[in-house]
């Protein structure tokens, strides 16, 4: 696939994204047409006849909205997370709940449903113990000087594995008629049922998360470097790998909190951008961000569509992801035989 310089990529993602977003506002169980949403969105800006009913002003504000917002954040997280984790472990493989984020946020929202928590209370422990999981992660290699980006992937499966464990367990007790399908349910990835402390809580954490990563995105591109090479151009390795870290984690679990489990974004969505405009992270950064949002938008629109019932994010992510995984894997290896 030929790469596109960087003004042209600029222009395709950004279209990418505004076509997404009037595919997501138009399409539902109640149709709406381009030329009614343009005037319901600047009916808010300035005077326009109105032409519309209220019904459509309605579910343009107060239901798409929301929920386009959420979906665009999330695929954004998710796909800035991927990126910045890959190239912190130097290591394509890599996706954003490589340290156990998702796995403890996932054990976090099991434990709240099963003691019957409010819909806050699951979407904090859900966040909470998606940043436990990596602090534990931390707090085991701490004193591990030899190969420690080794030793914290070691350290993340098996904190995985243990929460992973735990959320079984919690699976296992729970009541089968109410309990166990929530937490099913709440694990295959849905944004059927945000609240507006949704909207509070990924805001705020994606706020505190994207403004570092973007303002370090040339520094960012130095730890693809060898170790000593990087530190003889007076980069502080292990403070920027630790805010790397720290950012990523903090958008994962936001996302997990607000949305449930929901994979490949953060793996799938990287590997895309860089074959289109290389490994710059000052390009591939914000429009990693672009097409994550936009590739969320639109498996969330597929999944209130397609059925007569919400298909689970996780499965519409799954469906796409993996057989695209399984392209560049082909790809790369044609690559290398040539």
């Amino acid at each position: 696939m030929d790469r596109l310089n960087k003004k042209n990529a600029v222009f395709v993602f950004i279209l990418i994204f505004i076509l997404s977003i009037l595919f997501s506002f138009s399409v539902g169980r109640y149709a709406i047409s381009p030329s009614d949403l343009v005037k319901i969105l600047l009916s808010k800006v300035v005077g326009i006849e109105r032409t519309w009913t209220s019904q459509a002003e309605t579910i343009v504000f107060r239901i798409r909205l929301p929920r386009l917002y959420l979906s665009s954040l999330i695929g954004a997280g998710l796909a800035l997370s991927g990126l910045v984790m890959q190239t912190v472990f130097k290591n394509p493989l890599v996706s954003p709940d490589v340290l156990g984020t998702s796995s403890g946020a996932a054990f976090g929202a099991s434990l709240a449903l099963l003691y019957n928590a409010n819909y806050l209370g699951v979407s904090l422990s859900a966040f909470f113990f998606g940043l436990a999981a990596v602090f534990l992660v931390m707090l085991m290699v701490r004193h591990i000087r030899y190969n420690q980006m080794l030793a914290l992937v070691l350290g993340g499966i098996m904190i995985s594995s243990l929460f992973s464990s735990s959320t079984s367990f919690v699976k296992l007790v729970a009541d089968t008629e109410n309990t166990l399908p929530s937490i099913t349910y709440w694990l295959m990835g849905s944004l059927s049922t945000y609240r507006n402390s949704d909207l509070y809580l990924l805001t705020g954490a994606s706020l505190v998360a994207f403004i570092p990563l973007l303002l370090l995105s040339w520094r960012i591109n130095l730890l693809s470097l060898e170790e000593e090479e990087a530190v003889s151009l007076g980069l502080d390795t292990g403070r920027l790998r630790l805010i790397c870290i720290l950012s990523s984690t903090l958008l994962t679990s936001a996302a997990v909190a607000v949305s449930g489990q929901i994979g490949w974004i953060g793996l799938v969505i990287p590997h895309f951008t860089r074959m289109m405009v290389g490994n710059d992270t000052r390009t591939t950064i914000p429009l990693s961000m672009l097409l994550g949002a936009s590739f969320l938008t639109i498996v969330d629109t597929i999944s209130r569509i397609a059925t007569t019932t919400e298909i689970p994010l996780g499965i519409l992510t799954s469906f796409v992801g993996a057989p695209f995984f399984l392209f560049l894997i082909s790809r790369e290896a044609k690559k290398h035989e040539a």
